[in-house]
């Protein structure tokens, strides 16, 4: 059965169509990478599925339940974690700060001032644990602002981590890293995937590490989907190569 179903999809700026009718399946326990060239939608695709983007026409369901029409809070206490392309942190706190902010906020007494030292106690123990899973325990005194870019965007994975989500979307993880900080990313990642215990859906340009981390790759340009399959299927699409080339129309 189906965790995450999008049926028709569609978003529309005026005479732009970012996503165009995108019918989608991702199953519980899979890492489902999203890839197309630049403006194929893919950002789109991911504020659509979060609720900080009204699609124009279609559904987005998660674990049989409409998420279309709610607002990203909403959907992030249904269970639904993301991080995004640009980084977004509070630079002046320290990583644990930041990870312990995010776990008080799925918290269901998170602002209650009876039974707060127990939210706390709560999102702090999350916190550390998230950032033990990620590798990062040994900064998690440090401002966020401090850390290096590598860092920065793994601790964006931790927030959304102590976030307990059923569904993880990870737009751009590895997005402006080194070739060694993206090694040690994809090294983080696999271990933290390993298990299979947790639905992923990822948004990456580095083709290397979409095939070293996804279990099932959609392929999206100009905002509709032209190939879906597992990894050697897509990489061996016609069309897949050309759109990456240039060539399909």
């Amino acid at each position: 059965m189906a965790l995450l179903e999008l049926d028709g999809l569609t978003r529309r700026f005026g005479g732009i169509v970012a996503v165009d009718g995108v019918t989608m399946r991702v199953a519980a326990g899979e890492v489902r990478a999203v890839i197309g060239p630049n403006g194929a939608g893919k950002s789109t695709l991911f504020n659509l599925i979060t609720g900080v983007t009204t699609p124009t026409s279609g559904t987005v369901r998660f674990d049989e339940h409409a998420l279309t029409g709610l607002s990203a809070y909403s959907v992030c206490q249904r269970g639904v974690s993301r991080t995004f392309q640009i980084t977004a942190l509070f630079p002046e706190m320290t990583a644990r700060e930041n990870v312990r902010l995010s776990a008080q906020a799925r918290h269901a007494r998170r602002w209650l001032p009876l039974g707060g030292r127990n939210v706390f106690a709560d999102a702090e123990t999350r916190a550390d644990a998230a950032l033990e899973r990620l590798g990062l325990i040994h900064v998690a005194h440090r401002p966020a602002g401090l850390l290096s870019h590598g860092d920065q965007r793994l601790l964006e994975v931790a927030m959304a981590l102590a976030q307990r989500p059923r569904l993880l979307l990870l737009d751009e993880p590895t997005q402006g890293l080194s070739v060694e900080e993206t090694e040690q990313a994809v090294e983080t990642l696999s271990a933290l995937l390993a298990d299979g215990s947790m639905t992923v859906l990822l948004v990456e340009h580095d083709m290397e590490v979409v095939f070293r981390l996804a279990h099932m790759i959609t392929v999206l340009h100009r905002g509709a989907v032209i190939a879906d399959g597992a990894p050697d299927e897509v990489r061996a699409n016609e069309d897949v190569q050309r759109a990456y080339l240039g060539g399909l129309a």
